[in-house]
């Protein structure tokens, strides 16, 4: 009885191939999809400000900290900086580059070679986004007093960036296997 157990635990690689290509495009789709809502757009400027690769989005990259608006809050004053500063024309680009990509994964059987391409994306993506753990302080705890701040301890938005590292090894099974996919139709 164990060892069938154990036997039935051994093939269940298949599946977890299916959860991590299905995880992938629902969580495109979705953060894809929060992307044209003020709050999520209001959420990434941090990252977005901080990075030497994508600061240049923003028309005023540097003066964010004082135009911050807290989740489901809602600043006047703070939403017309974040018009004037490209910050919501950025996040909806993103959205739509983010739900394209979720779409073409999905079609990895009738799409291969696209669905292919998005998967390699989302992995530079991912180390895109992993990066903001060098490039942006709001990734650790601040020195507000206590002794534990700075690294090795992960704020939200720290802990938010470093599941990235699953999402890039799921971007690596999903390139390979449809990879894999492609090479068995050209046979």
């Amino acid at each position: 009885m164990k060892i069938a157990i154990i036997n039935y635990i051994a093939n269940l690689d298949q599946l977890g191939k299916k959860v991590i290509r299905w995880g992938v495009v629902i969580v495109f789709l979705w953060i894809g999809a929060l992307k044209f809502f003020a709050y999520e757009a209001d959420g990434i400027v941090p990252f977005v400000a901080n990075s030497p690769f994508m600061s240049f989005f923003y028309n005023q990259p540097n003066g964010y900290k004082q135009h911050i608006n807290k989740e489901g809050e809602l600043i006047a004053a703070n939403h017309q900086w974040h018009t004037q500063n490209n910050t919501y024309g950025f996040s909806y680009g993103l959205g739509v580059l983010l739900i394209t990509l979720a779409v073409l994964v999905a079609l990895y059987k009738v799409a291969p070679l696209p669905s292919l391409v998005a998967s390699f994306l989302i992995g530079i993506l991912t180390l895109g986004t992993l990066s903001f753990l060098i490039t942006t302080p709001e990734s650790w705890v601040p020195h507000l007093g206590d002794e534990q701040w700075g690294f090795p301890y992960l704020s939200a938005r720290g802990r938010l960036v470093i599941k990235d590292l699953v999402i890039l090894g799921a971007a690596i099974i999903t390139m390979s296997e449809t990879a894999r996919l492609y090479l068995d139709q050209k046979k």
